[in-house]
This record gives C-alpha cells, sequence and structure tokens, in this order.
C-alpha cells in the first residue's frame, strides 16, 4: 500500500494545554560517559550512512523505501542519500572519488529520466517526479502521485551536492551542471493549482490533488525552492499563502508556546537543509522566535507529552519521546485490559492521542532527528534507546524504523516482529527517517549541511523572497 499525505486538518493537536513542568529533562540512571556516547553517535552515523550507500542501485542511484523488505524507490531518500553522501567523505566512510561517482550516476538519471503526461513509462512531469519510482527502470511505480513536497525532499539533496562538490575538475562540474538543469526545469507555476498555493501533487488518471500546501508542516521546503527559482518561480503572494493557516497552529502545548505540527517530521524535514537560526519571517518575528527555536520547543513538547503519557503507553518518558510517521504493528481495534487501543501500520503519527494516530509506536527518528534542536535531550534518548533496548532495535543501519513496547497480542495479527516480553518491532529501516537522523545528526556536531546549504544560492534567494531577514542571511 502506498503511503498517502494525511490532510493537515486531520493531523492538528486537538490535546489540551497543561502546566509548564520543571524541567523538561531527566537524566538516566547510569549517566554514561562522555567517550561511550561519542562512540554511540559514530557508531549510529556510519551506520545510519551505510544504510543509503549500501541499499542504492549503483546502475541509476535510486534508494529503495524501504530495506530489507522489496520495495520500489521513494525519491525523498534519494535526496536524503544525496546528504549522505558529503557526510560520507567529511567522516572517512568514503573517498570524494567514489562519492562523486555515486552523485553522478544518481544526477545522470534524474537529469535523463523520461517526463511527460503518460500514465505509465515515465518518471516524471513538469520537472516534478512520481513519489516513487520502480527501482531498476526508474518509471512511475503503480499508481504513485507526481508529489511537489517530495520532489522537494529530492532537490534538497540535489542542491546540497551542487554547493559542496565545488572542485575545478570534470566531474564536479558536471554535478553542478546537472543540478542546475534538474531544478531549473521545474515548474512551480503549474502546480499552483488553486491561487497562489502548491498542489500536494498531480496524476495523469485525475489530475491535481484536491489538497494544496498550507502550512504549518514539512512542506516548508517547497514553497522556499519555488520561491528561489530562477526559471519558474512562484510569486511573493504564495508564501502569504502558505503562513495564513499559522494563527490556528500556534498553541501552547506541554509548557511550550510553539507552532505546532503534531508528527516530529514536520519540524525536522525541512530544517536538515535550512539553517533556521538567527534568520526570521515575518510571522516569526512577531513571535520573538525563529524556525529553529520552533524545532527546539517542540521537541521539548514532544518529551513533556511523554512524560505525560496520557495514552498510558508502556515505556513513555523522558528517555523515550519522539512520535512521528512510521511503520507501525497492525491495523486493529484491540482491547488491552480495561481499554480499547487502536494500532496503525504506517501512519502519520503525531503527539496528541488517539486523534493523532498515536498507538504507543516510537520511531527513534523523532527524537534522534531533533538532535541539532535539543541535544540536551536528544543524546540521551538516542544512548538509552541504544543501551535499553538496541538488542531489539539496533542492526546493520543503526536503528530501525519503528517499535511499540505496550503490543502484546497475537503475533500473527502484525507486521514485523512480535517478540514476547518485548513488544513489536519493525523488521525494516526506512529511508525518509534514515536520512534526518544522519543529517541532523552531522548538522548538531558539525554544521555541514547547514554551511554547505548557506552558499547555494538559489535557496538565499527563496529566503529572500519570503521575507526571511536576519543572521546569516545579512552575513552576521
Amino acid at each position: 500500500m502506498f503511503r498517502r499525505l494525511i490532510p493537515l486538518a486531520a493531523l492538528l493537536c486537538g490535546c489540551a494545554a497543561t502546566p509548564p513542568l520543571a524541567s523538561p529533562v531527566q537524566a538516566p540512571a547510569v549517566q554514561p560517559s562522555a567517550a561511550s556516547t561519542t562512540a554511540i553517535l559514530n557508531d549510529l552515523s556510519e551506520r545510519t550512512f551505510r544504510f543509503f550507500w549500501d541499499t542504492a542501485n549503483p546502475a541509476n542511484g535510486l534508494i529503495p523505501d524501504r530495506y530489507p523488505t522489496p520495495s520500489f524507490s521513494s525519491i525523498a531518500a534519494v535526496g536524503f542519500g544525496l546528504s549522505a553522501y558529503p557526510i560520507g567523505v567529511e567522516r572517512g566512510y568514503v573517498t570524494r572519488a567514489q562519492a562523486r561517482e555515486r552523485v553522478l550516476t544518481t544526477l545522470r538519471f534524474f537529469h535523463n529520466a523520461p517526463q511527460g503526461d503518460a500514465a505509465q513509462g515515465m518518471s516524471g512531469y513538469k520537472g516534478f517526479f512520481y513519489h516513487f519510482l520502480d527501482m531498476k527502470t526508474g518509471a512511475r511505480s503503480a499508481n504513485s502521485e507526481l508529489s511537489t513536497v517530495d520532489t522537494a525532499l529530492l532537490l534538497g539533496g540535489v542542491l546540497h551536492v551542487q554547493s559542496w562538490f565545488d572542485g575545478a575538475d570534470q566531474q564536479e562540474a558536471e554535478i553542478r551542471r546537472l543540478a542546475d538543469a534538474i531544478y531549473k526545469r521545474v515548474d512551480w507555476r503549474w502546480a499552483q493549482n488553486h491561487g497562489a498555493a502548491i498542489t500536494h501533487g498531480w496524476s495523469p488518471e485525475h489530475g491535481m490533488l484536491p489538497y494544496d500546501w498550507r502550512g504549518y508542516n514539512e512542506a516548508m521546503l517547497v514553497y522556499v525552492l519555488a520561491l528561489g527559482s530562477p526559471t519558474h518561480p512562484v510569486g511573493q503572494d504564495a508564501w502569504a499563502e502558505w503562513t495564513q493557516t499559522y494563527a490556528k497552529s500556534w498553541v501552547s502545548h506541554y509548557g511550550q508556546q510553539y507552532l505546532a505540527f503534531p508528527p516530529m517530521f514536520g519540524h525536522q524535514y525541512s530544517a536538515v537543509w535550512i539553517d533556521f537560526r538567527g534568520i526570521r519571517d515575518p510571522f516569526m518575528a512577531a513571535h520573538g522566535l525563529d524556525y529553529f527555536e520552533n524545532g527546539r520547543r517542540a521537541s521539548y513538547a514532544q518529551q513533556a507529552y511523554a512524560i505525560a503519557n496520557p495514552m498510558d503507553c508502556r515505556g513513555y518518558g523522558p528517555l523515550l519521546w519522539g512520535v512521528t510517521a512510521s511503520d507501525g504493528p497492525a491495523d486493529a481495534l484491540i482491547a488491552d485490559g480495561t481499554r480499547q487501543r487502536t494500532f496503525h501500520s504506517y501512519a502519520g503519527r503525531g503527539m496528541g492521542g488517539e486523534a493523532t494516530y498515536d498507538d504507543c509506536t516510537i520511531a527513534p527518528t523523532g527524537a534522534a532527528a531533533s538532535i541539532a534542536f535539543a541535544p540536551d535531550i536528544a543524546i540521551p534518548a538516542i544512548v538509552d534507546m541504544r543501551s535499553r533496548y538496541g538488542a531489539q532495535i539496533y542492526g546493520p543501519y543503526g536503528f530501525v524504523d519503528a517499535f511499540n513496547l505496550s503490543w502484546h497480542f497475537d503475533h500473527r495479527l502484525a507486521n514485523g516482529r512480535a517478540v514476547p516480553g518485548f513488544g513489536w518491532v519493525d523488521t525494516d529501516y526506512l529511508g525518509i527517517d534514515q536520512g534526518p537522523i544522519l543529517a541532523m545528526l552531522e548538522n548538531y556536531r558539525s554544521d555541514t549541511v547547514w554551511k554547505t546549504m548557506r552558499k547555494n544560492s538559489y535557496l538565499r534567494a527563496g529566503l529572500i523572497k519570503a521575507g526571511f531577514t536576519g543572521g546569516w542571511l545579512d552575513g552576521r
């Protein structure tokens, strides 16, 4: 079953505000040494990198949506993979020459992949790409949609390698040229189906999808890249359209005032490539913070939600938090003692209880990819998940996608593995959850993705047209 985007209105958190907690942080029972923490982060980084390096098709650079279950490619996973390769060079996992070859293979495929409005045999249309592509042929997989947000996530990686591979040799010059052509080909104006708003996507069978991107969620990057395009830019009214619903999402939840989006990935995805520290659009300037600080507050709210634990989930607490989109044990309503629990397979989970699909499933990326926002609570969570649950949830490519300690039901009902005495454990890694772990871990440790993207003229142009000022945009 294909993952489908859930309308924002269906995800808005309905939980009531609670009094601020005295402290969002509770130390683990045994405090690990700095050396052991560094070793854990180093190991997580290299294993997560290896997911992208090992699972990509070396003939076209396409990366699977999930592994080891046989899968189509996710173009968003390819975007995260492209950003993984420079990290791999800087960390010494691969050589620059190896990364350069992989990037060239990937960009050559996307540059030359067939574009058109035919239902089959195409990889994209109007410069956009289908959400899912066949791993071998690169053509549209089944009936997946032409996805604006997944194309933007792909382009995040494309522009990252464009700016990182800055050498004078012929191959690095080709990387920059191909990246430029792929980005400039996207017709953002065509995707404006209802006035200034950008549509979720399109299909040859049904035309434009009925939903448009309006904030606040993971699609901020869509608008920044659409504004920055030198060939098919949207007007500045698009950012006003994007932010017009922000007021509904400005909340006081679990001791934090912030712009809310229940799943943690909505705060993380755009921040993989955009250094939001110190730069503000008009909305954030009026509220006295920036999107980086907003992500930090969202992380604290997620931890406080886990401590409050309104769903009575086994294990939730200061060291086990971060509800986000992920795999899950099953689509089932099951009696659990005196209550009924609704479990989900893949779902856009978020903090807020059943209304936001919280079924006690934790995806490690929820906390781990918040490390750049809130290392004081993310690092203890990473260390504790690894030390406490690692035998079940930590493997050759780092953390598996998700696990659920509250699942203690018939194993025949579950996807993945039902482990007696432990719970449910996913058997897959997902590229769109692996990518933010690796990139945000590296942004925390070295700023490398952010430093590179600050040099990208298209990203800068998009932010300036959106009304961002301050910080590095002003040379500070």
